[in-house]
């Protein structure tokens, strides 16, 4: 007998179906017994009866936010929930004082997040945000400012968190011989070795990159961590790009070291809020470059996390270790 499963969706989510495509649907169709339905706050209560024999289940952006109370009340026999999509931090510790087990397509986020942010660095050491501006203006001096950025050969390059993503950024920016730095207190000296990597503090690395990159983990206690004793330091041709969290940096901060130094540059794909405040000097510095959180999966990117998930079920299905299982301790560091 098949095992029956679930989607846990709000009544208006709208990614549910773009992240589990048709090849997902029809692998489901041939493993698991799936409720059509999507199951929210809204409809949980209807299918009360339905959802009590309920082992595994589906979600991705937009999951409800279920309190351990109701899911002792509607889905008493679950036990795993396959999230198709990255950080799992605003949901999943109901789920797992309950004992559910917890997958996240974190990995799966992860590669696209990583490609552009190597684009981003690989552009940024050649210059090329403040020299495409200057073109349109002097082409002399959009030739004459590439002088001082030093291209991607020996080129020094700060990595903030070797989590999932900022890992597969360094796996990716081997084939550039480029010197890397890593801020992450949770990596040991081995592990930095074994990656090809510098540990650094947070002052050092500011102070002697080219171009620095964000991925620090999504906590409470990364909050406005990147701050005006980190700005001020930057290099006078640095760029700082920021893929992870915009509540890490602590905008005035940044905007007054831009402000104060022109040929700096921000490359900002999130924000805090997002989006950015209309009165937000943000919008108005010619070196920042805002992007609307397109890092992440988007268009049909977004259908590798429900394959990842459909792997992970799979292997749950026949009792194999899964790959992408959330524990406990890595709520504490991951984003």
């Amino acid at each position: 007998m098949k095992k029956k499963a679930v989607f846990l969706a709000e009544k208006d989510n709208r990614h549910i179906d773009r992240v589990f495509d048709d090849g997902v649907r029809e692998w489901m169709k041939g493993n698991i017994d799936v409720l059509p339905e999507y199951i929210g706050h809204h409809n949980a209560g209807l299918h009360r009866s339905e959802l009590q024999e309920a082992e595994i289940a589906f979600a991705t952006w937009g999951i409800p936010r279920f309190t351990e109370e109701e899911l002792q009340n509607y889905f008493p026999n679950l036990r795993v929930v396959f999230y198709a999509a990255g950080s799992v931090q605003a949901f999943a510790r109901p789920f797992m004082s309950r004992g559910i087990t917890v997958v996240s397509g974190w990995a799966a986020n992860a590669v696209p997040v990583a490609e552009y942010t190597v684009s981003q660095i690989v552009l940024a050491n050649k210059g090329f945000y403040r020299a495409s501006r200057l073109y349109k203006q002097n082409y002399s001096d959009s030739k004459r400012t590439t002088g001082v950025y030093p291209g991607n050969y020996g080129a020094k390059v700060g990595i903030l968190g070797a989590g999932m993503i900022g890992r597969k950024v360094i796996e990716r920016l081997r084939e550039y011989e480029l010197e890397l730095f890593v801020f992450d207190p949770f990596m040991p000296e081995e592990r930095a070795k074994e990656m090809g990597v510098a540990k650094s503090g947070l002052p050092e690395l500011f102070s002697s990159c080219d171009t620095i990159s964000n991925h620090l983990a999504n906590l409470p206690a990364t909050v406005g961590m990147l701050n005006k004793e980190h700005f001020d330091r930057m290099l006078p041709h640095a760029t700082f790009i920021n893929t992870g969290r915009g509540a890490q940096v602590v905008e005035d901060d940044l905007i007054r070291a831009l402000r104060e130094v022109p040929t700096r540059t921000a490359v900002l794909d999130v924000t805090y809020p997002e989006p950015v405040q209309q009165d937000s000097e943000l919008l108005r510095l010619d070196n920042v470059v805002l992007t609307p959180h397109i890092a992440g999966s988007m268009g049909g990117e977004v259908a590798r996390m429900g394959v990842y998930m459909a792997d992970e079920c799979g292997r749950y299905l026949k009792g194999e270790p899964l790959l992408f299982k959330v524990t406990a301790e890595m709520l504490e560091t991951m984003a």
